[in-house]
């Protein structure tokens, strides 16, 4: 699982090139063959199941409290947004009917949709959005994600089902902000959101309600008769969590999963064969995110600069991408994907180089004593901290862990269960370094990870990394439209973040997702697979064996 901050699942390219109205609120393409194969022909059929795999619990189903890929992927069948992606990442109305943007994106009014219901019958209205805009500044509310909604200097209900977002100045993420989820006014309204129910029964207005939630085994999702989009063809989805990738494959082999995430290992090599071909369909393409080694600034050696860009000549990324992916990733720089427009590519990376890594460190201080650096009588040693089940993640930090060795450095490697990770030790800033992964968006601004606002306790940017000229650059970022001015902009951070290195970017994986033949209307676009899956259906009769070789 991944870090997973909440308008980082999909944000938008550039600000006025949507600004306009409405359009078609889903948009239900015909199934079509991928590159890398396409699950089911046939006509959709209401009924059956689909069972999938997380490899941690989620943490709270009411989206603003959670930071973890697992929550937000259930949350995101559960409530609706003013506005959402399609499966092309182009922003399009989803509860909003229709929206405007006016004074040259200063102002913002949306229209709801008048078919909404929340899941006990009570109606949605532009007063839950507007609860939602309330509790998301109230400075007694314990999110992270805040900032996109302090933005807004006024929000005003015109009537039932329309409501006006003003700014004082331009805000890149206008829109993007309205990709948010609502929450019920009417069951929220004067609880405390650290300790109400809601946060395992939540209640909201999307294709699926919450059936059953069994703490660390799975979380059961039954689809809602009366969603505006129409009906889920799948009656029901069934996450089962199962804390470990080897097990989850067996489980996909034994027939008792439909859809995981395979590793190189298992996309190569161990799903191969006629049987394989019949009975799944797997699909390859680069992930929105990556995978990071973060560290504890508050505390030496990771304080001094020089450490951590000793650190980044030390390890061979290409040495991690062939070993633990097999080949499937790309090394990255910085907190964006290779290929997309605000990556820069003119960054040249740290060379690895252990000989100028000991020399930087001799410079910091570091002194090689039979084959051990210390500093002040102390041996260079710290603890690699990362979740349990991650296979990747671990085999990662055991290269670095010899890469560091070579040079005199001890590494330590300890793995802990996914929710207390985050609770007692990244959030806490309990740690000397995290193997962590983020996804990453398609809209730059990544104030909520970096800015130095956002260096406290339950905070994203929980490496404590503060920068003042990132700061700036951040707040410019996100109030400057013009995307070549924002290019230059987010250039230049990326410049700040690879000179400071409070992580060291390690990869991008290929995303290797694979479905069994029986769900069909599957097919890869630009936003992954998930894009449609309210209209994925299953076959009548299960085609798959029992076992698969």
């Amino acid at each position: 699982m991944s870090r997973l901050p909440l308008n980082f699942l999909m944000s938008m390219l550039v600000f006025l090139s949507v600004a306009g109205c409405g359009g078609p609120a889903e948009e239900k393409p015909a199934p079509k063959p991928a590159a890398s194969g396409e699950a089911g022909p046939g006509e959709p059929a209401y009924g059956g199941r689909i069972v999938k795999a997380m490899l941690g619990d989620a943490t709270n189903l009411i989206p603003p409290l959670a930071t973890d890929s697992g929550s937000h992927e259930i949350a995101s069948l559960l409530y609706v947004s003013p506005l959402k992606y399609d499966k092309d990442i182009r922003l399009v109305p989803f509860a909003a009917q229709s929206y405007e943007v006016l004074e040259d994106g200063k102002l913002l009014r949306f229209h709801l949709r008048p078919d909404l219901r929340w899941a006990d019958g009570e109606e949605l209205t532009a007063s839950d959005v507007e609860f939602t805009y309330k509790l998301m500044i109230d400075p007694g509310t314990p999110t992270a994600y805040g900032e996109d909604f302090k933005a807004i200097s006024a929000f005003t209900v015109l009537d039932k089902l329309t409501f006006e977002v003003r700014y004082d100045r331009p805000f890149a993420r206008a829109l993007s902000t309205w990709t948010s989820e609502i929450l019920p006014r009417h069951a929220l309204a004067g609880q405390d959101l650290t300790n109400t129910a809601l946060s395992r029964a939540p209640l909201g207005a999307g294709p699926y309600r919450l059936k059953s939630w069994e703490a660390g085994r799975q979380i059961a999702l039954a689809v809602s008769p009366d969603y505006f989009e129409g009906r889920a063809y799948l009656d029901e989805a069934l996450y089962r969590i199962i804390p470990d990738l080897s097990t989850m494959f067996l489980e996909l082999k034994a027939g008792n999963l439909d859809e995981m995430g395979l590793t190189p290992q298992q996309y190569l090599r161990q799903t191969q064969g006629p049987d394989w071909d019949a009975n799944f369909h797997k699909f390859k393409y680069l992930a929105f995110s990556y995978v990071y080694m973060g560290y504890n600034l508050r505390q030496p050696p990771f304080s001094d600069p020089r450490v951590r860009a000793a650190l980044a000549h030390a390890i061979d990324k290409r040495e991690i991408i062939d070993g633990v992916l097999l080949g499937l990733g790309l090394p990255t720089v910085g907190p964006y994907i290779p290929g997309t427009w605000m990556y820069n590519t003119a960054i040249k990376d740290y060379e690895y180089d252990p000989a100028l890594a000991e020399k930087l460190l001799a410079e910091a201080g570091w002194v090689k004593e039979q084959g051990v650096l210390t500093k002040d009588g102390k041996p260079f040693s710290f603890t690699i901290l990362t979740n349990q089940g991650n296979d990747q993640r671990v085999k990662t930090a055991t290269i670095i862990q010899q890469r560091l060795k070579n040079i005199g450095i001890e590494v330590k490697i300890r793995t802990v269960e996914w929710a207390s990770f985050l609770k007692e030790f990244v959030d806490k800033g309990r740690f000397d370094a995290v193997i962590l992964g983020w996804s990453v968006p398609q809209d730059p601004d990544i104030y909520d990870v970096w800015h130095s606002s956002k260096a406290v306790p339950g905070g994203l940017n929980f490496v404590d990394y503060k920068s003042p000229e990132l700061d700036d650059l951040l707040e410019k970022g996100r109030r400057t439209l013009d995307q070549n001015e924002r290019k230059a902009i987010y250039d230049r951070l990326q410049e700040v973040l690879h000179r400071d290195q409070p992580y060291c970017f390690l990869f991008t994986p290929y995303a290797l997702p694979i479905v069994s033949s029986r769900i069909h209307g599957v097919f890869e676009a630009p936003a992954g697979i998930e894009h449609n899956f309210i209209r994925w259906w299953a076959a009548a009769v299960p085609s798959r064996p029992a076992h698969v070789n």
